[in-house]
Order: structure tokens, then sequence, then C-alpha cells
């Protein structure tokens, strides 16, 4: 097994827990701010929700300034956007700078964008060993073993030298936009948020160390120098032994 691994009985335990660790990494942090990427999703969401409703007063999100680990390409109002869906549900209930929200504009051009974005991530954060280093990295994980937007059919987006590409959606085509591998793995600590009875048997391939888990996206996130962790509920880790 890789990575520091907890179980909670269920969605709404792991993100209580989840949200106080991450405002008590926020607080022990001596930096003026804390660059944190997030990703989309129901168990995300979930989290989003859980910071509004117990840290909407908080002062640490003056010094919080979100990124995005991947986006839809696609209007900030549209059902899709990583981003709308984050301003729904945490950023329009906390008293944050705007200067401190980062979006990927999913409107724009996506070859472009990309660009720019990884230009952006380049000036604004500390650099590591060549690249830039985030304080902590917050990823799902998919049925299909995909994490951030790089599929199990785009595997080379995991070894590009890139920061930010584009990437597709290997059913529906939607293009996004993506962190790779390499700008993922240079984090200080990365957080795995799995759950649901449907992601069983993948986080089992991945944590287990089998052959099939090598085929899998989420398994080749390995921080460099920073820590990983998996923060599962029950139904997730019925799989593993």
């Amino acid at each position: 097994m890789t990575g520091a691994l907890t179980i909670y009985e269920d969605p709404e335990e792991l993100a209580n827990r989840v949200a106080d660790l991450l405002m008590e990494w926020i607080a022990q942090s001596t930096g003026k701010r804390y660059n944190l990427a997030i990703s989309g999703g129901s168990t995300p969401n979930l989290l989003f929700s859980t910071l509004a409703a117990k840290y909407a007063d908080s002062k640490l999100w003056q010094k919080t300034h979100f990124w995005w680990v991947d986006e839809r390409m696609v209007s900030p109002g549209d059902p899709d956007s990583n981003f709308g869906k984050a301003q729904q549900l945490l950023f329009s209930k906390i008293t944050i700078p705007e200067k401190n929200i980062h979006r990927i504009l999913g409107e724009n051009d996506p070859v472009m964008e990309a660009e720019d974005y990884a230009q952006q991530i380049k000036a604004e954060l500390n650099m590591k060993d060549g690249l830039p280093s985030f304080h902590l990295i917050l990823l799902g994980m998919g049925e299909d073993g995909h994490t951030a937007s790089i599929f199990p059919d785009q595997m080379e987006l995991l070894l590009s030298d890139h920061l930010c590409v584009v990437a597709y959606h290997p059913v529906s085509f939607q293009k996004r936009i993506t962190l790779t591998g390499k700008a993922i793995n240079n984090a200080q600590k990365i957080f795995f948020l799995v759950t649901g009875a449907n992601k069983a048997e993948r986080l089992s391939e991945i944590l287990m160390k089998g052959e099939k888990g090598k085929l899998l996206p989420a398994s080749h996130i390995q921080p460099v120098n920073g820590e990983l962790f998996w923060y599962t509920d029950e139904s997730a880790a019925q799989q593993l032994k």
C-alpha cells in the first residue's frame, strides 16, 4: 500500500474530518499564503459545503489561494463547471478576496488557456526542483481510475513536461484542461477523497498494488518529496484486505 489510508463510516464523516484537518494545516502554515488546488466531483462538493457551514467566518480564507486541478471547457455558469460548483457551495458563503480565486477560464480557447494558466501558476507559486509546488492538492478518483482529467487512455499526460494540457473525456470527448502528473506530484501534500461502492474495485487495485492498478492514472500519483493521504468511506474500502 502507498500513502496513509484513513477510512470513515460515510461521506459525511469524511467531509467533516477532512474539513477540520484542512483548516488545521492552513492555520499551521507559516507563510503569508496557502496554495490549494481543488477538484470537482460529489465528494469534493460535499467538502466545500462542509467548509462553508463550519468555517464561513474563518480569517484563514484571507491567506488561502484556490487553484483548479482540472476544469471542463464550459462557461462558469454551466452546470458542468467545476468553478461554478465551488462558487455556489463555498466561495459565495465565505469572505475571501476575489484575487485569491484563480479559476481556469473554461470559456476561452483550450490551448491558449492551458498555457495562460500554466504561466499564472509559475508566476505565483514557489518553485521546487524546477516545478511549482502547491501546498496541498485535493484529488478525486473516477470509477475508471482516472484522476484530475488524466484518463486511462491518456496516460502520457502523467509524464508530460507541460504544467497544464488539454485533455478529452474518453466517451463524451468534452475538452478539459488538467494539471499533469509531474505538476501534481510536486505538491507538498496530496489528498485523495474517494467514496462509494462504485469505486471499491479500482481502489483495491491501486492500493494493493496489483498489475491492474498500474494501468490506472490514480496509481501513478506519488509525490516526489511530499506526503500522500487517502481518505475513503467504508463503501469504497470494502474490497481492501
